[in-house]
């Protein structure tokens, strides 16, 4: 029998070696800036053509590399990093594994440039697919200069499950921030096919945080700054007031390095418990400064997941920290007694006698007793009812079922939904046999639980709607339909509103701009990523606009909405969910008719479009079975 096991070729193994680490255009930028980071730049520069697919290219002015450096830096597990195993578990700096230039080069045609403050003449590389095609001396600045063409040329596959220009983007973007937000001393440039969309110069955090996010951010950060024996932390949390559903700008660093940690995450949010509405979240960003020994960053590819030898502490040490910074900014309501002009509430003194309270009251009147003026009317069977209320005496329900239960249900209704008003008085008992009688020949009855449900009976037993996401439903089709009819009609504001992007909001708005114009919204830049709100669709009065128009492109972005059907659909059901009537929301008989009405007019009334359930039924016997059990 032959032997079946063989070693792979260096160039398979660094293709295999690249699905780990290079995923997309995203992830060879931040391999390469990570790098230019470790070798001392003050000042770096990132390209990229047609998000990345095209050209990559970034440029530092770091220390630069000699040119046997240069040449085997493109080698598996050749690195700077490491001497010896126990340098593993004290790492300061971003890369060490050596994969990343060996990973890039597998995947792609790559040139580098780059010379060292001690060499007159710096070094050009010339890589494709892991082949070395030119090495020649040549003239350029200190530092190095990466230039990555034509990702994954020789992996078609991979090249073919690339998103949209749009979605890889703002991936970018997103790599982009999680490195800059973490170095304010070094300052960056971004551009994107010729078009500046970053130029951060040296700072402090905090206006690193504004730099990237908007002007807006910088009132609604608390900083923290906690220092212990365990770790350092600091860095600035969200006031209650920032809290939001969408896309709250969340970060974690440790040791300068991003990293995602949601038992940490969960530290942060019992902070705010109760102070902001459920469902809602602050943004953060929090550094934490924690020997190196004590954590370990080798447990993912990616290295975003980051293992504690003290998590349960530090949980505790953040929670104390979040709590002590909103709390010594005053963002906890408070109780504030003004005592001015108000009468002086004597001290007890139990030696001093006290007389017992007069209580003037009129003995002979009697609430239930009618003018003559005013005369009593009740349905036909329901007289004694009202006379034992009257009477202030006990109801004896026996009385209210001397005639045919039936008969009384429809005289009390009449011929119209709304015969019974609310506050009129129905025993829970008389209600039931209403099924048979009205739900085939008359509207039927709706009840409303809860200010939540709209319970109604059915011929197999009761039906149960959620009232907020039956509006849901509702209101998409709508939506959609009038998108596809073109009948939206916009309403001009009186007070126009501004609305603050960040950069990588700015990238799906303007893909996303004409669809929202469509549905009435009209946006005039004001330019910086500033938009002046000069008109919303008609009927969507009361509504946050500013919180709703972000909330539509936060939803947009999570979709990576690209055809104009697919971002249709996501602003529709966005708008839906901002405007359909909330739970809690007490409703009249004739609202809860028209919802139940229109809902099942809808093309599915089971699920929202998202695939929640609308509807659920409790059968019949389902019901019997707990008066019999």
């Amino acid at each position: 029998m032959s032997d079946i096991i063989q070693l792979l070729p260096d160039s398979v193994a660094n293709q295999i070696a690249a699905g780990e680490v290079i995923q997309r255009p995203a992830s060879v930028i931040k391999e390469l800036v990570e790098n230019a980071i470790d070798a001392g730049a003050t000042h770096i520069d990132v390209l990229v053509v047609d998000a990345g697919r095209t050209s990559i290219q970034v440029i530092d002015d770091g220390k630069g590399m000699s040119e046997t450096d240069a040449r085997l830096s493109f080698e598996r597990h050749a690195t700077s990093k490491i001497r010896k195993a126990d340098d593993l578990f004290s790492l300061r700096t971003m890369g060490f594994r050596g994969e990343a230039l060996a990973s890039i080069a597998a995947v792609a045609q790559v040139e580098l440039k780059t010379r060292m403050a001690s060499e007159d003449l710096g070094t050009h590389l010339s890589i494709a697919g892991s082949r070395f095609t030119g090495q020649e001396p040549c003239s350029c600045p200190v530092g190095s200069n990466f230039l990555v063409e034509n990702l994954f040329f020789n992996v078609p596959a991979r090249r073919k499950f690339l998103k949209s220009n749009t979605t890889e983007l703002n991936n970018i973007i997103t790599a982009f921030e999680r490195i800059v937000l973490v170095y304010p001393q070094i300052s960056f440039t971004l551009h994107s096919n010729g078009t500046e969309l970053f130029n951060l110069r040296s700072c402090s955090y905090r206006q690193r945080i504004v730099e990237v996010f908007g002007k807006r951010i910088n009132q609604d950060l608390l900083p923290i700054d906690v220092d212990t024996t365990l770790c350092h932390i600091h860095g600035f949390v969200g006031k209650p007031e920032a809290a939001r559903k969408k896309a709250p700008h969340q970060y974690f660093f440790v040791n300068e390095r991003y990293m995602k940690h949601p038992y940490f995450h969960k530290a942060v949010l019992t902070a705010f418990d109760r102070l902001i509405p459920q469902g809602e979240q602050v943004p953060y960003f929090l550094y934490f400064d924690v020997p190196a020994e004590n954590i370990d960053v080798n447990i993912h590819p990616t290295k975003t997941e980051i293992k504690f030898e003290n998590e349960q502490a530090i949980w505790q040490i953040l929670l104390a920290a979040v709590k002590e910074a909103v709390g010594r900014f005053n963002d906890i309501p408070a109780i504030d007694f003004d005592t001015e002009g108000k009468p002086d509430i004597p001290v007890f003194n139990p030696n001093t006698g006290t007389a017992a309270p007069k209580i003037d009251f009129n003995p002979n009147y009697n609430p239930f007793k009618q003018s003559s003026s005013v005369k009593t009317s009740a349905p036909d069977g329901w007289e004694e009812l009202y006379t034992d209320l009257g009477s202030g005496g006990e109801i004896r329900q026996s009385k209210l079922f001397d005639q045919n239960e039936d008969e009384m249900i429809t005289s009390s209704l009449g011929n119209g939904t709304n015969a019974v008003e609310e506050g009129s008085i129905i025993p829970s008992a008389v209600t039931q046999p209403v099924e048979e009688s009205l739900i085939e020949d008359k509207a039927p009855l709706h009840y409303q639980y809860k200010g939540c449900y709209i319970m109604t009976a059915v011929k197999s037993g009761l039906m149960i709607i959620d009232q907020h996401r039956a509006h849901i439903r509702i209101l998409y089709e709508e939506y959609l339909r009038r998108l596809s009819e073109h009948k939206v009609h916009s309403q001009k504001v009186l007070f126009p509103e501004m609305v603050q992007f960040s950069v990588s909001d700015q990238v799906v708005l303007d893909q996303i701009l004409p669809e929202m114009a469509e549905m009435g919204f009209q946006l005039d830049s004001l330019g910086g990523g500033s938009y002046a709100v000069n008109g919303v669709p008609a009927g969507i009065e009361g509504l946050n606009v500013v919180t709703l128009i972000s909330d539509m492109v936060a939803s947009a972005m999570e979709s990576g909405a690209s055809a104009k059907e697919e971002i249709d659909q996501a602003l529709a059901l966005s708008l839906a969910r901002n405007a359909a009537i909330p739970q809690g929301q007490v409703l009249s008989g004739l609202e809860m008719d028209n919802l139940v009405n229109e809902l099942f007019a809808c093309g599915n009334v089971n699920y929202t479009p998202s695939g929640e359930p609308v509807i659920a039924i409790m059968k019949q016997q389902d019901i019997e079975h707990l008066f019999h059990s």
